[in-house]
């Protein structure tokens, strides 16, 4: 089948001396670009199908090189705490909730503000007036803190003589009961392993949420960013009922104490995946988590928090055992992306990074840090030297609730000036993609591309940038989208750009976003999106 679009712009991601060549039209047959500008213009007699494009701007279709796409549709079908402006108001929606379930053995909800309580701290009391007799969970945006009541506590056995597990922390009260929130998932999993699995049909829904919202956002190719057997199964299941309609390369977690026979495990995942021979699903990355996050003291700073005297955060691994597991991975022949957030966590996984180098002499994939919030300046050379690609989240950098209330005050003024360095990096050579972490927060593109060139909130009176120097323009944004998300998955002559023999993933938008002023472009909606040649949205 062959179409043609033809009236209005036509942005190739295609760099020249005087910027991205764009021209005004383009043709698809089988999935692949077939010809640009006056080549594909001539084609319009023969074509299937014509697209008036009226004006608007076609463009390669976004990828998301960090999300969390199941978790999403999570937060649809539990407790809506994620637009709760109170505690009062989250704690009603449990509540409302639990009412209408009541045969549920675990009341659920995600995604509330970590901002609602004084310091981030959730009292188990506050949950139990909603739901006192069944054990209840819920996990905050950062996906890094939970709240439970004290059902659940008691449940699961803790009790004020309960050590902190070595990877996460019960928050206490003075007389050292638990308080109810759980920071990092070594004191959340045990909760979670409890919850009842989701049937068939529910993972597949999960998926068909995600692939609706990501589609209506132009999104065809995402970094799951953190997937376990579960993840797998619903992924599967999603492709072969047809609810799959985006790209999904599938990054399965590695955790310290059981990394070595993960890779096993990995090794099967993967060759089970890459046997179905579907390219809407791939699985080459693992995952690791070097820290926390800074709103909850856990990211890992080489100093400590301002706001909490001798405490450095938390090391998710040793760096030492770091350094052997990304080489090990890396040798395997596997992609390593490594969530790092404190400038000790961004320099242990550098450290991990060229350690992999020096003993290995080359990598299949490039190799990830994700967030890298806070990095030291002497270690900003480091991105470039090594090949690391930088997948910022460009939405947090600007400051909103969260970072005048929790980060800048933990972190102090020199550190909170060097966080999400965007500019820096990319001018000087190092690769930037860039994700949103979804449902932590949206993944709407635009609204991140808005806050890479201005460097302030989209939703705030406060208009103060964050790190003014650190913002970009509004096409090297569209290419961290894009070309940067493709160069992150080791697909960059595939797809990212348009040109001839490229796959047809398209977005469609009604306006030239580089026209728009920025505080416009998270209100544009995408006309349209297609994935390898085939209309997915609109």
């Amino acid at each position: 089948m062959l179409t043609v679009f033809v009236n209005g712009t036509v942005w190739t991601g295609v760099r020249t001396p005087v910027g991205v060549y764009t021209t005004h039209a383009l043709a698809v047959r089988d999935g692949r670009v077939l010809a640009i500008g006056e080549a594909a213009a001539n084609l319009r007699s023969d074509a299937v199908e014509v697209i008036d494009l009226q004006g608007g701007f076609l463009m390669s279709a976004f990828g998301d090189g960090h999300a969390h796409p199941l978790q999403a549709g999570v937060q649809e079908t539990y407790a809506k705490v994620r637009d709760a402006d109170s505690i009062e108001a989250a704690v009603a929606a449990v509540k409302t909730w639990a009412d209408a379930n009541p045969d549920a053995e675990w009341v659920r909800g995600d995604g509330f503000h970590g901002t609602l309580a004084p310091g981030g701290l959730f009292d188990a009391t506050w949950l139990d007036a909603a739901v006192p007799d069944r054990p209840a969970l819920l996990r905050a945006n950062d996906y890094h803190t939970a709240w439970v009541n004290t059902k659940a506590i008691e449940l699961l056995g803790f009790d004020a003589n309960s050590p902190d597990p070595a990877d996460g922390e019960f928050v206490r009260r003075p007389d050292g009961s638990l308080m109810g929130t759980l920071r990092e998932w070594g004191a959340w999993r045990p909760f979670f392993d409890r919850l009842p699995p989701a049937t068939q049909e529910q993972r597949i829904d999960l998926v068909r949420h995600a692939s609706r919202e990501l589609n209506r956002r132009g999104i065809v190719w995402v970094q799951d960013a953190w997937v376990e057997q579960p993840d797998i199964e619903a992924y599967i299941d999603a492709l072969d009922a047809g609810a799959l309609t985006f790209r999904a390369n599938l990054a399965l977690l590695a955790e310290p104490e059981t990394w070595a026979t993960t890779l096993d495990w990995v090794r099967e995942s993967c060759g089970r995946i890459a046997d179905l021979g579907d390219p809407r699903l791939r699985a080459v990355t693992l995952k690791f988590f070097a820290d926390g996050v800074v709103e909850q003291g856990t990211a890992a700073m080489i100093d400590e928090y301002c706001d909490c005297p001798g405490s450095h955060g938390l090391h998710r691994w040793r760096p030492e055992q770091l350094r052997v597991a990304v080489a090990e991975t890396e040798a395997a022949g596997f992609q390593v992306h490594i969530h790092a957030i404190g400038d000790a966590g961004v320099r242990s996984a550098l450290d991990a990074f060229e350690h992999s180098l020096l003993r290995n002499g080359s990598r299949g994939f490039p190799p990830i840090i994700t967030h890298a919030q806070v990095v030291q300046p002497s270690d900003l050379r480091r991105f470039a030297e090594l090949g690391v690609v930088a997948n910022f989240q460009p939405l947090w950098a600007c400051y909103d609730d969260c970072q005048r209330d929790l980060t800048s005050p933990r972190l102090g003024p020199e550190r909170t000036a060097w966080q999400y360095p965007i500019g820096t990096l990319l001018n000087g050579g190092a690769s930037v993609s860039f994700g949103s972490d979804w449902p932590v927060s949206s993944h709407n593109p635009l609204e991140g591309i808005a806050v890479a060139i201005t460097r302030q909130d989209l939703h705030g009176d406060d208009l103060t940038p964050l790190v003014a120097d650190e913002a970009i323009d509004i096409e090297s944004a569209l290419l961290a989208y894009t070309q940067g998300v493709a160069y992150q998955a080791a697909q960059h002559l595939d797809w990212g750009l348009l040109r001839v023999g490229a796959r047809a993933d398209l977005a469609w938008l009604p306006v030239d976003p580089r026209a728009v002023d920025p505080s416009d472009l998270a209100g544009i909606d995408v006309v349209g999106t297609w994935l390898g040649g085939t209309r997915v949205w609109g």
